[in-house]
């Protein structure tokens, strides 16, 4: 082997090993994506599907990098060994005996690496596309150009990660959440893989094979499609570089085909009539067309998508005319409000600037009520008061894509959870959010709407997939920007997240003892106390001082005694061991009451109960000898009984009732340092009467528009009870608080809905911190509710009906009687 072969297969084998390294970095990315989605997923049925699968990759993510590693590692093997005798078996004859059926799980895997591949070979097929060359190179030459393929492509790598994902759960509802998450994760990592793989390649000298053409026949044909070679050419074949579908075809004059896809055909001029330029005669005979491997959005007229794909060409110079020097002067919410009813109309509305344009384009009726509608919604969008200018911008440079989208599915009226719809609303609401748009963290929020967007117009915006994958990769950027403010000020969530897994803990221990203890007769409020109050105790010996510390077993003997105490006693001995006895147990009770911060009115009506108690025990007749020791005997052993642990996390989810849901106590200084809103601190009986006279009078009936799809959803609460089960991390509310209305931002949600963290201020530098109990009540009394009564695009579409009202209204009083 010369010394040239020598390196080219070093270089290959590193870059088949950093595949593996940035695999491992996916998994951690992925554990973090399930626990944001675990709490923000808009269902309850995809938060649980979330939370399983975060649990099952926690506990097999090991195994899920080993079955990764082997099956990568016999897919390069595998790619080798079939190049190698490539030309031995074209000349072979075939052995039709070899030939077996496959499998059906087999095929099923097969189908699922497959989508599984697509769906991450989307987001970097400019990347591979580039880096193929290079990596073509490395390889030994082959005859048969299926040999060709890359054996980095996200075909590879798919099915080795699916070979993985299926070792960690075999719940399809879960492993769907788990690939949903993990395809997102991969596809974004893969991107910057190929990128710098490319990069390195490059500096290392490595020549990318040369293009030449090269006609392979396949029967009862003279052609095929373009794909590069192995060996320094192009070659016809039925798959790409990469093993899928090639991108491209050869030249014609043909202009047909899906109106709906909205993709360049392959001509000689520009397809659907956008300006040509940058394209010599010497590539003519290929034009690479977007492959419509997505989910259109409804059908176009191939006139309007020609006309709308050409006008969003042309559109962000348009609507960016003046902003610069808007941006400049308006960069807190005070100048936002006092400037912004006449900066706010800088951006143009390209849909009613071109609107007879688009209806002559249009054929249908229908399609001309859609491009009035769309665009009186823009002239709303575009005036809102609460849409900060900076975003006003980011929003404008997608009315062709809303239009599109509006053309093509009437859902967009009718549904407020689709994806061109939702999209909107986010980056809209999030950006509300920000008192200053000069903070570093705005500006990162900026940065990213800037490139999704951009995305989206240059892109394939009449495809569904592009608008989800732009919404996960903002709610993630969100949650882990909002999750920097918590760590910033004092790790407040972690500390809650911790105090959750406790909660829970506690929970599952509560039910373990209300359950054993219904066997032993004692009162009521002795079992409830032992099971609610003094598990609480026994179990924070345990975490703190282990299970066979001294103070643990004194604690549990204080449980048994506790029962005996209140059993009758008959004679003046047992009276008299009683007494004696009585001082050290109240002692030890309250010693253990101290360590998790009982309240002192609980503890007083407690003790108001034991006290007759203990009176009426000196009165009956005594239990035999054998009684006594059976009962101290079974309150040992219940009591003895290791409380659950972090393993048991998911079986005490799932036990856990809400009537038995437990109020945590925290000591001052926790409070202090979370911020905790605490239940003396509100002033219940004060006013909170808010001023909301500015506010659009946004009703779900206000929403429908007249010939087009009723909205199927109700608006989603701004106040009431509702609200706490409808909150959102990254978006703003306002919350009634030490005496005055303040504007507040959820930054953090434990995994299991049992503390929240607000954060207010400049740069949001305050957290306040309160328990689902505390935020239902205040929600519940009007104390904190949505700063925005409503989406961006339901408060727009109740001001176009409003206008739209108001202008018939005077044309009725005009007309002649």
């Amino acid at each position: 082997m010369n010394s040239t072969s020598t390196r080219h297969q070093a270089a290959l084998q590193a870059a088949h090993q950093r595949v593996k390294t940035v695999f491992r970095a996916c998994i951690e990315q992925t554990l973090d994506a399930l626990s944001s989605a675990s709490t923000t997923a808009p269902t309850g049925l995809a938060r649980e599907n979330a939370s399983a699968a975060l649990f099952d990759l926690n506990l097999k993510q090991s195994v899920l990098l080993m079955t990764f590693n082997e099956r990568w590692d016999e897919s390069l093997a595998a790619e080798q060994a079939r190049r190698d005798t490539s030309d031995r078996k074209a000349a072979s004859t075939t052995n039709w005996d070899a030939l077996s059926l496959v499998d059906e799980d087999e095929m099923e895997a097969e189908v699922a690496a497959d989508r599984f591949a697509q769906s991450v070979a989307r987001e970097c097929d400019a990347e591979l596309k580039q880096l193929d060359p290079y990596v073509s190179a490395l390889l030994p030459p082959s005859s048969r150009p299926e040999q060709d393929r890359n054996p980095l492509r996200p075909e590879a790598v798919g099915k080795a990660c699916m070979a993985g994902l299926r070792t960690v759960s075999d719940r399809p509802d879960v492993l769907l959440a788990l690939t949903h998450q993990f395809d997102r994760v991969l596809a974004r990592a893969l991107t910057v893989l190929y990128r710098e793989l490319l990069q390195d390649f490059q500096t290392a000298g490595i020549e990318p094979t040369k293009l030449a053409v090269r006609h392979v026949k396949g029967p009862g044909t003279d052609f095929g499609t373009l794909t590069p070679s192995g060996h320094g050419g192009l070659s016809m074949a039925p798959t790409s570089a990469h093993g899928g579908l090639a991108h491209g075809g050869l030249a014609s004059g043909d202009n047909s085909g899906d109106a709906g896809s909205g993709a360049p055909k392959a001509t000689g001029q520009s397809g659907h009539g956008l300006p040509s330029g940058g394209r010599g005669a010497s590539d003519a005979a290929v034009v690479e067309a977007p492959a419509a491997s997505g989910t259109p959005i409804g059908q176009v007229d191939q006139e309007v998508m020609a006309l709308i794909r050409r006008l969003a060409v042309v559109g962000p110079s348009a609507v960016e005319t003046g902003l610069s020097s808007l941006d400049s002067r308006v960069s807190s919410p005070d100048s936002i409000t006092s400037t912004y009813g006449t900066l706010h109309r800088v951006p143009k509305n390209i849909i009613v600037e071109h609107r007879e344009a688009l209806k002559g384009a249009a054929t249908s009726t229908l399609d001309h009520m859609v491009i009035d509608v769309v665009g009186s919604l823009f002239d709303q969008i575009l005036s809102d008061p609460k849409v900060p200018p900076q975003m006003a911008r980011h929003i404008a440079r997608l009315q062709l894509p809303v239009l599109r989208a509006a053309l093509g599915d009437q859902t967009f009226f009718s549904s407020r959870k689709h994806p061109v719809r939702l999209f909107i609303n986010r980056i809209a609401s999030l950006a509300v959010a920000y008192d200053d748009f000069s903070d570093t963290s705005a500006q990162a929020f900026l940065t990213l709407v800037s490139e999704l967007v951009d995305e989206i117009v240059s892109g394939d915006f009449d495809q569904i997939e592009p608008y989800e994958e732009k919404l996960d990769r903002l709610e993630l950027f969100i949650v882990e920007q909002v999750q920097k403010d918590v760590i910033a000020d004092g790790q407040a969530g972690q500390m809650l997240d911790q105090r959750e897994v406790d909660l829970i803990l506690h929970q599952r221990y509560m039910l373990q003892l209300k359950g054993a203890l219904g066997a032993v007769p004692m009162a009521d409020f002795l079992r409830d106390f032992l099971s609610q109050v003094w598990s609480q105790a026994l179990m924070h010996a345990v975490r703190t001082h282990g299970d066979q510390d001294a103070l643990t077993q004194r604690l549990r003997a204080v449980g048994t005694e506790l029962v005996l105490s209140v059993q009758p006693k008959g004679t003046p001995q047992e009276r008299k061991q009683f007494l004696l006895r009585l001082p050290s147990l109240m002692k030890d009770l309250n010693e253990g009451l101290g360590l998790i911060g009982w309240p002192d009115a609980a503890k007083k009506a407690f003790l108001g109960q034991l006290l007759p108690a203990h009176s009426d025990s000196l009165k009956g007749k005594s239990m035999s000898v054998l009684e006594h020791n059976l009962l101290a005997k079974q309150l040992t052993a219940i009591l003895a009984a290791p409380p659950p642990t972090a393993n048991d996390m998911a079986t005490a989810v799932q036990s856990a009732s809400p009537d038995e849901a437990i109020t945590p106590n925290f000591t001052a200084a926790e409070a202090a340092s979370l911020g905790l809103v605490q239940e003396h601190t509100v002033d219940w009986a004060g006013d909170v009467d808010i001023d909301l006279s500015d506010e659009p009078d946004v009703q779900t009936a206000d929403l429908d528009i007249a010939g087009l799809p009723s909205m199927a959803e109700p608006l989603d609460p701004s106040h009431g009870a509702t609200l706490a089960d409808n909150l959102q991390i990254g978006f703003s509310y306002r919350m009634h608080y030490e005496g005055g209305w303040h504007k507040v931002r959820l930054s953090h949600v434990s995994p299991g809905r049992s503390f929240f963290v607000f954060t207010r201020g400049k740069n949001h530098s305050e957290a306040i911190s309160m328990t689902s109990r505390m935020l239902h009540r205040l929600c519940d009394t009007g104390r904190l509710r949505a700063f925005e009564n409503a989406y961006l695009i339901e408060r727009a579409t109740a001001r176009a009906r409003k206008q739209l009202a108001s202008l018939s209204a005077a044309r009725s009083q005009a007309a002649p009687l």
